[in-house]
């Protein structure tokens, strides 16, 4: 199963309601007319309604982004989880298969699951999401990826620096400046990621905030996996915590909390947070540099492309320069 739609500039230019429509209906489902699309920028999702049944969600691939083996260890992840009880939107198993082909588009369907962000200011919501997460990195650790990517700095940052230097989008004026903290920055991540790749890297989510998570009453779902990789298990409680530094701790506490319950947590992982979250603020400037040909992020991120923004975005990094090398904004875990 190839992409036939190899054309990185519009790589969903073919996807008209009409086509999503009938991949569905190609793997026989009967539609009744209901469509909404998603929030997504890296692929395409859209809810659909279904007759005498309750709507579905169907996720277009980005073409070129996955190979097929990585998508279906994706699949293959959610069934895991969910042999474990551990409450995951799946991907429907048609015909046997999970991934399906339909005019050059790969796409999965998905139960729809409902519910609301959770709050994170309620630390008791937190203990909770705490819990998902130590049940999912305890079956995460049973086994290895071995078409995912894994979590290192020369993927999210490196690569992201690379690519934000031959854009074109970084005005002149800033390009030296850029380039000297980069530097600083990725010599210190690199010194302190080489001693935990092994063996504390496990699967794990590696997008787990708050929008990928919807809480219906108790129970939390994990609605997208789409970014699995193998990781640190602080790349998935990191994004939970916001506020300033007390109020961040006494996050954490509640999340480790509940996290040690079914699986033990690694306190000396505490020291990455600024580094991947370093990462994430690089790779997030490369990934809409490196997208911006497709017209939905033009349409929906219009102050990327400005001085302004990139004026920002180096302060930022400035900003965690001064945290990585001050290291003043370590938390501190109490429990």
């Amino acid at each position: 199963m190839e992409d036939k739609y190899s054309d990185e500039h519009l790589p969903y230019n073919n996807l008209t309601p009409d086509v999503v429509l009938t991949a569905l209906e190609s793997l026989g489902f009967e539609i009744n007319g209901q469509f909404l699309a998603l929030n997504s920028y890296e692929n395409r999702v859209y809810q659909i309604g279904i007759e005498d049944g309750p709507p579905v969600v169907v996720k277009f691939y980005r073409p070129n982004r996955w190979s097929n083996e990585a998508i279906l260890e994706e699949h293959e992840f959610c069934y895991q989880l969910a042999d474990y009880d551990i409450p995951v939107a799946l991907p429907l198993e048609i015909n046997q298969k999970t991934l399906h082909e339909y005019e050059g588009f790969r796409l999965a369907v998905y139960e729809r699951k409902s519910g609301h962000a959770p709050e994170v200011d309620q630390l008791s919501e937190l203990k909770l999401l705490g819990r998902l997460l130590g049940r999912l990195h305890s079956v995460g650790s049973t086994q290895r990826f071995q078409h995912r990517h894994k979590l290192t700095s020369q993927r999210f940052g490196h690569n992201a620096k690379k690519s934000v230097l031959n854009s074109g989008f970084l005005p002149s004026y800033l390009q030296e400046s850029y380039s000297t903290i980069t530097e600083s920055l990725l010599a210190f991540i690199d010194g302190q990621l080489d001693g935990f790749m092994t063996p504390t890297y496990r699967r794990i989510h590696g997008d787990f905030h708050m929008g990928n998570v919807l809480a219906n009453k108790s129970v939390f779902w994990i609605v997208d996996l789409d970014d699995c990789c193998s990781g640190p298990a602080i790349q998935d409680i990191w994004m939970l915590l916001s506020g300033d530094k007390h109020e961040k701790e006494a996050q954490l506490a509640s999340i480790i909390s509940g996290y040690n319950e079914f699986f033990d947590f690694d306190a000396s992982e505490l020291v990455l947070i600024e580094s991947l979250r370093t990462l994430r603020i690089m790779n997030y400037s490369a990934w809409l540099a490196n997208r911006w040909d497709d017209p939905a992020f033009p349409q929906n991120f219009p102050w990327f492309d400005t001085p302004r923004y990139w004026e920002e975005h180096l302060n930022t990094l400035q900003e965690q320069l001064f945290l990585l090398q001050g290291n003043d904004e370590v938390l501190s875990l109490v429990l």
